[in-house]
Parts: C-alpha cells; sequence; structure tokens
C-alpha cells in the first residue's frame, strides 16, 4: 500500500486552517515541496522548510500558514487529479481558479507551476490541486 503524500499535504492545510493551528508538519516529497513553495508565493503560505530529525531517515516539511488579523489566507485545500483517476488537460482547458483568488497547481513536462504560467507558457498537464 502507498501512500499520497500530496493528498495528505492538502488535507493537513486544511485541517490545520479550519482548527486555527498556525503550522503543520509533513513527510517531505518533491512534489509537495515544489507545491508549498508554489503555495509560499502566491500569499497562502508564511514559510516552508525542510528538515530532517535527529535518528530518523526521512525529511519533514514544516510549513507556516499566512493568516491576517486571525483568519488564515488558505481556507480550502483539495486534490483534484487523484492517483485511481488521474485528471489532464490541454493548455486551452485549462481556466483559473476561483477567479483571482484561488491557485490551481498543474504538473506540466516542464515542472510544477500554477495555471496561469501553465497557460501563458501554452503548457497542459495534469491537475494536482486547488487551494482558495
Amino acid at each position: 500500500m502507498t501512500t499520497d503524500r500530496l493528498s495528505n499535504l492538502m488535507s493537513s492545510l486544511k485541517n490545520a486552517s479550519m482548527a486555527g493551528r498556525k503550522d503543520v508538519e509533513v513527510f517531505h516529497s518533491n512534489e509537495c515541496e515544489k507545491v508549498a513553495n508554489i503555495l509560499k508565493e502566491k500569499g497562502f503560505l508564511k514559510e516552508v522548510k525542510i528538515y530532517k530529525p535527529s535518528k530518523s531517515t526521512t525529511k519533514m516539511i514544516h510549513i507556516e500558514l499566512e493568516s491576517d488579523q486571525g483568519v488564515f489566507t488558505l481556507t480550502e485545500a483539495k486534490r483534484i487529479s487523484k492517483p485511481g483517476r488521474r485528471i489532464y488537460k490541454g493548455s486551452r482547458d485549462i481556466k483559473p481558479s476561483v477567479g483571482k483568488y484561488g491557485v490551481l497547481i498543474v504538473s506540466t513536462p516542464k515542472g510544477i507551476m500554477d495555471s496561469l504560467t501553465a497557460r501563458k507558457k501554452n503548457l497542459g498537464g495534469e491537475l494536482l490541486c486547488e487551494v482558495y
């Protein structure tokens, strides 16, 4: 049995936001690291740190959520393409996420990026997740 670390990241972010926690820690993967850095660029996360606990062989990601006057900017995080059902779109079919308030993250042949960047570069790919 394998673990979908990106789904774990999305549910951890959403649960931390709903519970009022300022930070969360999840297991590291390159995909999760890139998604977290995109969310940091877009203003949903305050800080993303990669570390390895002592006496451990696995890396962890420590994430601090961004808040404005006690209200978190991240209200919803969901996985779109899942291991059992992959969803791919061409560059023309990728629509913006919830207007200008959300971000849709796409895995393209040129790497993981947000939907606006993918459309500008005329790249399609797998729709990973949506955050708003």
